[in-house]
């Protein structure tokens, strides 16, 4: 009994400090609609900022001291955020903003690694409570039953702020209607900035009273933005009390799911989330939100196919590309294999999401599943290539059915969030199923067969797969099925009521887009020799989302040229500097500022001015 008391507090200490995190990207979330992927990385400045001024000024007023210092100087980093960059786009798709929160990560993790260096850093133990209390016979920390307590007490102190103040009732105000707030004369700009600020004083302070648990260092960002989105979309979108009660759910899973099903720990919480949003699509405590703004935005030129000309211009640039073996060396045609296996990645994402309208945070799910399906089918079952690339197309497809059968009953972040759900699930089922997929080492010593073993070769195979993916993502968009899923995602009601299924239509889409997808991981996982659960990570869905905008979300192929810029310029930044990061981040924020529509967009504007998109 003792064991288990102590198993739950420990479990609600994790609770607690799930919910200073969550509560503030909730608080952000219900006021502003932005999805705040820098919000980790706020966390983790507060934890380095704190580490830094405790180790400079000891005793009991200088630690707890420089918990409030960092948690305030990590408000001050939020507010200049939002005044400088989050300001301008708050009119803009809600993926431009995930863009520019994601720029700002890269940006936040090259620059604590220049001022703080790469190395793991464990703060001082809080003064006081270095030790552990017994209870029923077990040890439990004492610095674990004052987080214990600051849970609860934040909550509270976050129930009299918007309860009991002006301040909480225009917060809440803004969070039902904000036009109308706007129009009773409060200017919105500075409660939108105090809002953001707070929730970054709730990342600051999260990370910073962990400098006594764990130590700080610069993937701590990733760590805990992953477990706050769960958290939150657990909870429900906006609701603070929702935050709390699914941190503790999270937490308390988290802790005896370790005990009694150590294999299955790191997919309870993502099950969790999955089930809740298909039984229950707002949330435990959320409410229905207001529509997503429109991923393309209204008023440009209707799509229409290529003209003579512009299928010339593509031909000729096929060509040129089909000559490169003739003069690159081993070096540029590995580089620019890469460069096609994310075209084809990129242009299934922009299927899924400019034609579809369905947003994908999770689409790495698929390019993961079809670079296993292709190494387990060539190492277990001793397929060749191609047979084995089939083998991942149609595990990617099939795990895109089973996901997008759930997801096409959501829309808008919940629907995000689900996808991102499932590509947790299947990274957590590579970590942990060692014996089939390698676990952490992941799978190694593929080769390509032995007329595609030479760079030249393979590149052509990569580019062979790239124009074939493209032409039918191009070739579905402007078919009865394209037109239809068109019509769907602008006008759902409407093209319902003119005979369109909706579901199974989103649904066939998901499966195209996963197939395609995992035609992408196969060939990637040629091309490296190996596969690893990165593959199926977050990251590899957020650099998909970002090539897909580069290149121009209103675009019927933008995803293309977004992902040459992307990875040929994280490729050149990387042999050219240390602080790939921090350049690449900048680039992206730089992009999302002065070219919003991409660079198909732009490409449009200028042949056409009074035009706004590319066939």
């Amino acid at each position: 009994m003792g064991f288990v008391l102590a198993q739950f507090l420990t479990g609600l200490a994790g609770a607690s400090s799930l919910f200073l995190v969550a509560s503030g990207l909730s608080i952000v979330f219900g006021v502003t609609r932005v999805v705040n992927f820098a919000h980790g990385a706020f966390a983790m400045l507060g934890a380095y900022a704190a580490y830094t001024l405790a180790e400079r000024f000891e005793g009991p007023l200088g630690f707890w001291g420089s918990i409030v210092a960092a948690s305030l100087a990590t408000a001050a980093v939020g507010a200049a955020v939002e005044v400088v960059l989050l300001r301008r786009l708050y009119r803009a798709p809600e993926l431009f903003q995930l863009l520019a929160t994601f720029g700002l990560t890269l940006v936040f993790e090259d620059l604590v690694v220049i001022l703080w260096g790469p190395d793991d850093l464990l703060g001082p133990r809080a003064p006081g409570l270095g030790g552990a209390v017994r209870i029923l016979g077990q040890p439990v920390p004492s610095y674990d039953l004052l987080l214990v307590a600051l849970g609860p007490l934040a909550l509270g102190l976050l129930w009299l702020l918007f309860h009991r103040t002006r301040f909480g009732v225009l917060v809440r105000a803004a969070t039902e209607d904000r036009d109308t707030l706007a129009a009773l004369g409060v200017d919105a700009r500075w409660l939108f900035t105090a809002v953001f600020a707070l929730g970054a004083l709730m990342a600051g302070f999260a990370g910073a009273v962990q400098i006594p648990r764990e130590a700080v260092d610069h993937g701590l960002d990733l760590r805990l933005v992953v477990d706050a989105f769960a958290v939150v979309v657990i909870g429900g979108l906006g609701s603070v009390g929702g935050a709390f009660l699914a941190s503790v759910l999270v937490a308390e899973l988290d802790s005896f799911g370790i005990l009694l099903l150590p294999g299955l720990s790191l997919v309870l919480v993502f099950a969790v989330m999955a089930a809740v949003l298909t039984l229950r699509p707002h949330g435990l405590l959320g409410r229905p939100q207001p529509p997503a703004r429109a991923a393309v935005a209204p008023g440009l030129r209707p799509w229409a196919p290529f003209g003579p000309p512009a299928r010339a211009a593509v031909a000729l640039v096929v060509a040129v590309l089909a000559c490169l073996p003739l003069w690159g060396g081993d070096y540029l045609l590995t580089v620019g294999a890469q460069v096609l296996v994310f075209a084809v990645f990129a242009a299934s994402l922009q299927f899924l999401l400019s034609a579809g309208g369905l947003v994908s945070f999770g689409h790495a799910a698929s390019f993961g599943l079809g670079a296993y399906g292709a190494a387990l089918a060539a190492r277990h079952l001793g397929l060749p290539m191609l047979p084995a690339l089939g083998c991942g197309v149609a595990l990617a497809a099939a795990g895109a059915a089973l996901a997008g059968w759930f997801c096409v009953r959501l829309s808008g972040v919940y629907l995000a969030m689900l996808t991102l759900a499932f590509a947790q699930i299947a990274w957590s089922v590579a970590f942990t199923w060692t014996a089939v997929t390698g676990g952490d080492n992941g799978l190694l010593g593929l080769r390509p067969d032995g007329w595609a073993a030479s760079p030249g070769a393979f590149y052509l195979l990569c580019l062979a797969g790239a124009v074939a993916a493209v032409a039918l993502t191009r070739g579905l968009v402007f078919s009865p099925f394209g037109f239809g899923l068109r019509a769907l995602r602008d006008a759902a009601p409407r093209a319902e009521a003119l005979g369109l299924a909706r579901a199974p239509m989103q649904w066939a889409a998901f499966v195209l887009a996963g197939g395609l997808a995992g035609l992408a991981g196969g060939l990637f996982a040629f091309l490296k020799g190996s596969v690893f659960p990165d593959a199926l990570g977050i990251a590899t869905s957020v650099d998909g989302l970002a090539m897909v905008l580069i290149g121009g979300v209103g675009t019927v192929s933008g995803g293309v040229a977004g992902a040459a810029v992307y990875e040929a310029l994280s490729v050149w930044l990387v042999s050219v500097t240390d602080h790939s990061k921090l350049a690449l981040g900048l680039a992206i924020v730089a992009l999302v500022l002065l070219c919003p529509a991409g660079l198909g967009g732009l490409t449009a504007r200028l042949a056409r001015p009074s035009a706004g998109a590319e066939a």
